[in-house]
């Protein structure tokens, strides 16, 4: 399956059917960067404008000092997040959602949503399947 320009395409039919084959493995890099429940929070929690990294740690209940470094770093490489670093004592360093982060920022929310919308009906799906997690994980 090739188009009009003679590229392979990832696929003859679905959502990767336009897509070229050559991209697949980079665009599935991207999904799990931006599917990643940590960078889901930490772009839902940038909506209203840059914080500082204690500030972040503190609204993203659960997250290590080591994920949210490592988190910040994996989302600034993307430039999906910038930081900005000032010259004061005690130094400051902000986060804040770059353009392109800004235009996920929408579908992350809907999907925060949707998950705390339908948490319980999962919960009840996930128990009947004998795949709940322990309470200490919910």
């Amino acid at each position: 399956m090739q188009d009009s320009a003679g590229r392979e395409m990832a696929a003859a039919a679905g959502p990767c059917a336009n897509i070229p084959a050559d991209h697949m493995a980079f665009i599935r890099q991207v999904l799990d960067r931006v599917g990643d429940k940590w960078s889901m929070l930490i772009i839902a929690v940038l909506r209203d404008g840059p914080l500082r990294y204690t500030d972040l740690q503190r609204q993203i209940p659960g997250i290590s000092q080591r994920m949210l470094t490592h988190t910040l770093r994996q989302l600034q490489d993307d430039g999906l997040i910038t930081r900005t670093a000032y010259a004061e004592v005690p130094p400051r360093v902000e986060y804040a959602l770059a353009p392109l982060g800004r235009g996920l920022h929408e579908i992350v929310l809907q999907l925060i949503g949707w998950a705390a919308d339908h948490h319980d009906e999962i919960r009840t799906h996930r128990g009947r399947a004998g795949t709940a997690p322990s309470s200490s994980r919910s």
